[in-house]
């Protein structure tokens, strides 16, 4: 039996559609710092020794989901969780909502500003060269506007796209702006011939709802991993 794309999503991304952003040595891929902090490689188990090496610099970290290579001397390996893996296969609600922008360069300070408040692990300087990425802005009471909800696509392959970065001032919390662009974003790539997918931890029981609520359902969880080399 083939092994399904999600269940190695990283090494798939960076097999296809993200392949040109792929730092790639034989069978390891990873993304370049500034965009992700994520590596995958292409089936569990392989020495890998040589092409860590070259790849992961002197006490950097970085990410894995679902397979891990053999690890020398060196490295620590740490199981962080089990991440359920959530997918969309059929068109959702989109309930009423603010305007949609689609965000660029001349947004990237108000979008780091928001994940490094409520995203900050993941999202990096480059991130938003994986896919695209889009905002709710509303006014500020002070004549100007404020960027108060974002979310993008990150992983992907031909037939798959990783919904991502949803997330929500805090200040804005609690108006169903992250079920709006979800719903948006997850009908608009359903639209383009691909399959919407998400990873969300366990641990985080509200957006678990949130999804399964909109219309996702549950695939076989993922196990995550950080890679650290000493």
């Amino acid at each position: 039996m083939n092994a399904h794309p999600l269940d190695n999503p990283i090494w798939e991304s960076l097999a296809s559609r993200h392949r040109a952003l792929a730092l790639r040595h034989g069978d390891v891929a990873r993304y370049p710092a500034p965009v992700a902090p994520f590596l995958g490689v292409a089936k569990a188990g392989i020495d890998a020794a040589a092409a860590l090496e070259a790849l992961v610099a002197p006490e950097d970290s970085v990410f894995l989901l679902g397979p891990t290579p053999a690890v020398a001397e060196g490295w620590q390996l740490r199981h962080l969780a089990m991440l359920a893996q959530m997918a969309c296969t059929q068109p959702l609600a989109e309930p009423d909502g603010p305007g949609i922008t689609e965000l660029g360069e001349a947004h990237r300070a108000d979008v780091l500003a928001l994940t490094a408040l409520v995203y900050p692990h993941y999202f990096r300087p480059r991130t938003m060269a994986l896919g695209r990425y889009f905002g709710i802005y509303l006014p500020d009471g002070a004549g100007d506007t404020r960027l108060a909800a974002i979310i993008g696509e990150r992983m992907g392959t031909d037939d798959w796209q990783e919904i991502s970065a949803v997330c929500t001032h805090p200040d804005f919390n609690g108006r169903g702006y992250a079920r709006h662009l979800l719903a948006w974003l997850s009908n608009d790539v359903l639209a383009r011939g691909r399959t919407p997918f998400l990873h969300v931890s366990h641990d985080n029981a509200r957006a678990k709802q949130l999804y399964q609520q909109a219309g996702y359902h549950f695939r076989p969880d993922i196990a995550f991993w950080s890679l650290r080399r000493g």
